[in-house]
This record gives structure tokens, sequence and C-alpha cells, in this order.
């Protein structure tokens, strides 16, 4: 019995030791691989450069989630297409044995690390300054004007070249100093959405590198399938390094009005009548304003009420309360006319009459209001802060129900960043894009835009906020509200098929297509580079 256990524990050892030597060379294999990349990655013919040094690595993993930090192997940063082209190409040709993955990063606003690559190549597309932006504008009329611009470029930016001509684009996100391959990787919307439609809706043309370091050019005509799969496609097919995208004649003013709703139906009613008119305001938006004491005192900094002693009277204390948020787009000459057709669109609306606020501001100033708050907040070192944003897209026939729900018990204040809720018209959608929106022709988007105290555990703590935002959504899965998270996030593929739904195999075929190896975008954590040794 002794001599058989000894020969078993010796064939055992004999086959531990085989194992331990077998992953020894992989090991050592991997390391001698990972030792030479950053000599191959410095190979690459390159018009900009590539950075190893800390600080830029740091800066890389880093966005305005500030929730997830990790550091790439290097960053690119490109002068010209081509050493992206060059980038991409060099470790595609690795093949599937390397590691290396590589993300696009703009102006690192994502929330939960999408634009970092764990160990491989983040591109800073800000610094691609080509093609240089250009204007062009049909002297017949006969088709709208547009810009071409980088992938790169801030939309802030944008917006203060074409209104060099008299013109801007037609769809804008809450906040401007974006890249616009950022936006457009999502879908990018705001208050000019119901009427225009998203970002994405509003591009005629992409210049898309694939991810088999690949130019296309592509429209809905010609190479239809990328450019569609791209737009609103989270970085997975391509990156996009210029756009052309639609403009329209700039107004120079805007009539910003604020009035308040404690009654949830009339408040979404009200909305719902205003972006399904023909003519109506040029933006609309909602907020959800639970418990906040002296609300109109605070409004009073920059609009005025139209009743000051009504107003002066108005307690928000305690109360949940909703306010409709509209903007009129006028040129000087226009102020009468437009302001008696914004006196006839609220004397339609059922809010309370004692709080009708309103301001005028320049065009650029309201487009660009969120940067105004954004270096009022840096000043006082409330910026980069934990973000633990959660937006859904949510049916219309069940925001009541949502509303009851998370409104009235889940969230208890909105202390901790604005929660925003607007409705918007399915048709102003390419349901050929990636981006998944619920079923129905009209649905809302409800953002919680918190921002967490790092070293706090109360109600602005992170650990309370993602349990809060943990609630929400088991809630919205309980009760099969057909809810949809827009700039979704999740941690496994079964998770991410959940959320395509129908449309997971006609993604799944595109990222075959145009990044079969899976190297751009890890940080969406949709796909994940597969390793061999061979």
């Amino acid at each position: 019995m002794r001599y058989i256990l000894g020969e078993h524990n010796i064939l055992f050892l004999k086959s531990f030791a085989f194992t331990i030597l077998f992953l020894s060379c992989i090991a050592i294999r991997l390391n001698l691989c990972l030792s030479s990349i950053p000599s191959s990655l410095k190979s690459i013919p390159l018009e900009g450069h590539l950075k190893f040094d800390q600080v830029s690595l740091s800066h890389a993993a880093r966005d305005f989630g500030n929730r997830y930090q990790y550091n790439p192997m290097a960053v690119l940063q490109p002068e010209s297409v081509s050493d992206i082209v060059a980038t991409i190409r060099h470790i595609w040709l690795m093949g599937p044995g390397s590691h290396l993955t590589i993300a696009a990063r703009g102006h690192g606003h994502s929330l939960q690390g999408q634009a970092q690559a764990h160990g491989g190549l983040v591109i800073n597309m800000e610094s691609l300054k080509v093609p240089e932006m250009q204007i062009h504008v049909d002297e017949g009329n006969k088709s709208p004007p547009y810009v071409d611009v980088s992938g790169g470029e801030l939309w802030i930016n944008i917006l203060h070249e074409t209104l060099r001509y008299g013109l801007a684009p037609r769809s804008w996100t809450d906040y401007l100093h974006l890249t616009v391959g950022g936006t457009l990787s999502n879908a990018g919307v705001s208050g000019q959405t119901f009427r225009h439609g998203p970002q994405i809706s509003n591009v005629q043309q992409l210049e898309i590198v694939t991810g088999t370091g690949e130019v296309l050019n592509c429209s809905a005509e010609n190479n239809g399938d990328l450019f569609h799969g791209v737009l609103g496609g989270l970085g997975q097919f391509g990156i996009i390094t210029r756009a052309r995208i639609v403009l329209e004649p700039a107004p120079t003013m805007v009539k910003w009005i604020r009035v308040l709703y404690s009654d949830f139906t009339a408040f979404t009613r009200d909305q719902e009548r205003l972006i399904s008119a023909e003519k109506t305001f040029d933006y609309i938006e909602g907020f959800v304003i639970i418990n906040r004491t002296g609300l109109l005192n605070n409004w009073r900094l920059s609009f005025n009420p139209r009743d000051p002693v009504q107003a002066s009277h108005f307690k928000s204390d305690g109360r949940t309360l909703f306010c409709l948020e509209m903007a009129k787009y006028l040129n000087v000459e226009e102020i009468d006319a437009a302001n008696q057709e914004v006196e006839e669109h609220l004397s339609r609306l059922s809010y309370i009459p004692s709080t009708l606020f309103s301001t005028e501001v320049t065009f650029v100033d309201f487009l660009d209001r969120v940067h105004i708050s954004e270096v009022k907040l840096r000043s006082k070192g409330l910026w980069d802060v934990p973000h633990p944003w959660l937006n859904l897209l949510i049916p219309k026939s069940q925001i009541l129900n949502f509303a009851q729900v998370v409104f009235g018990n889940i969230l208890s204040e909105t202390s901790n960043g604005p929660v925003l809720i607007y409705p918007v018209n399915k048709s102003k959608w390419d349901n050929r894009t990636s981006v998944v929106i619920p079923e129905e022709d009209i649905f809302y988007l409800v953002a919680f835009l918190t921002s967490a105290v790092p070293s706090s555990n109360g109600t602005d703590g992170l650990e309370h906020i993602l349990s809060q935002n943990k609630r929400i959504l088991e809630f919205c899965e309980r009760a099969q509200l057909g809810v949809k998270q827009y700039l979704p996030h999740y941690n496994t593929q079964q998770e991410w098929r959940a959320h395509f739904g129908p449309q997971w195999e006609t993604f799944l075929l595109r990222k075959s297509v145009y990044d079969p190896l899976a190297i751009l975008a890890p940080g969406q954590r949709i796909f994940q580079k597969a390793i061999t040794f061979s």
C-alpha cells in the first residue's frame, strides 16, 4: 500500500512540476512580450508622439466620473489621422496574442472608465486638429449648410466658429466642452432633441478608422452599415476622426423661462403638448426638485419673477416640485413678436402662476450655461469629485408609475445634483443606429446627475448614492417598465445582451466585421480581447 501511494505521489509530483513549468513558460513568454511592447510601439512612424511618462498615463486614467482609474501603457498624441491609422494597424498586425487594446479619449467626460484602456493605449483625440474646421454654405440654398470638423473638436469651439457665419448646429448637449467623437458615440441629447433629434440625427458624413486600421468615409448612402453602427456605437466599431455636422441660421438672443408645478400629471401633460406642437419653444427640459429651501430666491440671481410679491410668498421647503424650463430663440428685431408668441404658449400651461421667472441672454451664454456653473464649482473644489450619474430612457406610458415610486419613495431630496426629466419624440431618432431606445413614440430622459462628497458616509456620500441608483434600477426591472439606460454601463456580456435585446445580433455582427480582435473601446466592457499563446 505504501508503495502504491508513493507511486501515486511521484506521478502527482511529476504532473504538478510539469504544470508549474508550463505556466512558468507562459509567464516568461508573456513578460518577454510585455517588455518588448514599448520598443515595438516606439517603432511606429508618427507625425505626433507617444507618451510613456507617469503624469500622462495618470491623466488618461481619470475621467469625470472619478471612480475608475486604469493606467494605460502609453498615450498617443496624434497630429494626423495617419497617426491613428498607423497605431491601430500596428496593434492589429500583432494579432490576438497581444494584450494591447485602444481607447479614444476626448475631453475625459466618461462616467465609468469607458475611455480608459488598462495596460493598453489611449489616443488623446483633442490633439487631433486636422482637418481644420470648414463651413460650407450652398449659395442656391438647395441643401442645408454644414461644417466639417475633427472628431476631437470641442462643441464649444464649433459654436464660436460657426457663429462667425451666422450659423450653428441644430442639436446640442447641455455641456459643450465635449468632443464630437465622444457625443456621437453615445447620442448627444439636450432640450432641442424633441425637435431635431439627438446629435447623431444631425450628421451627414463620418470618417472612421476601424479596428483593423482601415480608413472609411461613410454616410447613410455610402458604407451605411458602418455609418449607422458607429453613431451611438460606444466606440466599438471605429474611431471617429472627422464628422460633417448640419447647421442652421443662429439666433442672437434667447428668452429663457422657468415655471414650477406641484402636480406631476399636469407637468408631463404640458411637456408632451409642447413637444408635439408645430410651433413651440426651441428648447424644453424639466427638473425634479425635492425638499429645496428658498428655491425662488436662488432663481432671482439670474431670473426675474413676473410677480415679485407673489414669488416672495412661495415656499418650496419640504415639497416635491417639478420645474419646466423653456427657451425661445430670437433676434433683436423679433423681440416683440417672440414675446407675444411666448405669452400664447404660456397661457395654455397649468403651472403655478406665482412661479413664472424669465430672463434674456445671448445665444452663447444660454448654450454654455453649464460651463458657467463648472467654473464656480471648480473654484470651490467641488468639480473633481465622484459623479455616480444614472441616465434612463423611460416609455411615456410608464413615467407616472416611475415618478410615484422614485420621486415619492426612493428619492428624499435633490441637493446632491439636478434630476432632469423631459420627453422626446422617437420619430426624430434613426432606428438604424446603435442606440437602444424604448419602443413608444414618446419617451422620457430621466437623468440623476449627482455629485458625491468623497469623505462622506451620509446621504451625499458615494455609497449612499450608488445604493439609491441600484434601488431605482431594481424597481425598473421588477416593475418591467421597459426602461433603457443611456450612457449604459454593465459588467457582463449577458447584461449587454439584455440591454441591446433584438439589436444584439446586429451589434455583434458589426463588431466581428469592423473590430474582429476587439481592440477598440475596452473600457465599455462589452467585449474582451482574447489572449492566445500560439
